[in-house]
């Protein structure tokens, strides 16, 4: 089951720093293995994500309403439950499990990705 408010955590470095859109800090503090890759259930509201390595990260559940995520390689990253509301997504490559009519449902409704 989904948590109806995503979190927006208190002391989260990885969080604080995609928030204050330092990505080129974020991906090379992730490359050295000195952050958590658990960023689920979390709100990523308006958040200018460009550049973000976000393989290997576990971003279930999150919200994305409104984010820039162009350009960003999803295809190794867990976006179960996630949902994309109005987010840019031009550029974007996303699981092969997951389908393009998955993908437009969650960004023009907000409903949640779902693949298997």
């Amino acid at each position: 089951m989904y948590a109806e408010t995503p979190l927006i955590p208190q002391n989260n470095k990885s969080y604080s720093l995609l928030q204050e859109r330092r990505i080129k800090d974020f991906n090379l503090l992730k490359d050295r293995g000195q952050l958590e890759s658990e960023l689920n259930g979390l709100a990523f509201r308006g958040f200018d994500l460009r550049g973000l390595d976000a393989s290997g990260l576990d971003l279930s559940n999150c919200k994305f309403k409104q984010a820039d995520l162009r350009g960003i390689n999803f295809s190794n990253t867990n976006l179960h439950g996630a949902s994309l509301y109005g987010a840019k997504i031009s550029g974007c490559l996303f699981p092969k499990e997951l389908s393009a009519p998955e993908i437009l449902m969650s960004v023009t409704h907000g409903t949640r990705l779902r693949y298997s």
